[in-house]
């Protein structure tokens, strides 16, 4: 796909719950559907494909999670097909002890890391959780990949290089949507160090990028943005966080290395968006 075939249209839906609801449901059956929930300080991605396949990367650091999916599910939908925890941090597994049991998982797949320095305690009860479910979870790395008919969701990262990193976010899973139409690009919280890597060692570019790190400072290099050359972006951060997230200096490489329309959780909310027949639309949950 070359990336100048991609229509991009913004549109931008005020918090009406009605518009909100008749937008997110109205939406074809042969529509993708991509969800960057409002989770707060924290990281959730849900992929809807056609024919219903859905698939969760991270949950947040809490409950909040549930309220998100039950905005963006339709009513009483309870199942889904892959749940993603891309690395061991709390803020991005923390909400799996709210669906784990109210939802049904097909799978979850994860960066294999059990027990390391670092590692919260909260992990390895969220596993026994998920083994009393009898939900398999799968180690992936680096070649691995869900395909469901013409999409393929493509585990870029971690390789040996990184996965025994002392530095739990350089063993994020990286993870590619490669579709017909567009390509979309979930990079956890990398850094630097492993973006330098994998814009050396990939083809990255990507019509869609879910900002590493929710926009921090460290995360988001100017090559590696160029590499990807995104036409949205989206920063996963919390309203007012302790860590000032988005970085204003991560704001500005993502404006000047890439010219992406650029969305916020911490602003906008959820941010929805909808590809169907090379048209790629945004809404916002929030004015």
């Amino acid at each position: 796909m070359k990336p100048s075939t991609l229509i991009v249209a913004l549109v931008l839906v005020v918090s009406d719950i009605f518009i909100w609801h008749a937008v997110v449901f109205g939406a074809p059956q042969n529509a993708y559907e991509l969800d960057f929930l409002d989770v707060g300080q924290g990281d959730a991605e849900l992929v809807q494909l056609p024919g219903g396949v859905k698939i969760l990367t991270d949950a947040g650091p809490d409950a909040s999670v549930a309220r998100a999916l039950e905005r963006a599910l339709p009513s009483g939908d309870r199942y889904i097909d892959i749940g993603i925890v891309t690395h061991t941090q709390k803020d991005h597994f923390g909400g799996y002890d709210a669906l784990v049991g109210k939802y049904q998982f097909g799978a979850i797949l994860f960066n294999g890391i059990t027990d390391s320095e670092g590692v919260p305690s909260e992990w390895k009860l969220l596993r026994e959780k998920i083994a009393r479910e009898r939900i398999p979870l799968i180690a992936v790395a680096a070649g691995d990949a869900v395909t469901h008919a013409s999409s393929a969701l493509r585990i870029i990262s971690p390789s040996s290089e990184f996965i025994q990193s002392a530095e739990l976010n350089d063993t994020g899973i990286v993870s590619r949507l490669e579709t017909p139409s567009f390509r979309a690009l979930f990079v956890a919280d990398i850094g630097f160090t492993v973006e330098g890597f994998l814009w050396k060692k990939f083809d990255l570019t990507a019509d869609i990028l879910k900002i590493g790190h929710h926009g921090s400072k460290t995360s988001s290099g100017a090559e590696f943005l160029r590499a990807v050359s995104p036409k949205v972006a989206v920063v996963e951060a919390g309203v007012k966080n302790n860590y000032g997230h988005p970085a204003p200096a991560t704001l500005a490489r993502i404006a000047s290395s890439t010219g992406a329309a650029i969305f916020r959780t911490d602003k906008d909310g959820t941010v929805r968006i909808v590809v169907r027949n090379s048209l790629l639309e945004v809404f916002k949950e929030k004015k």
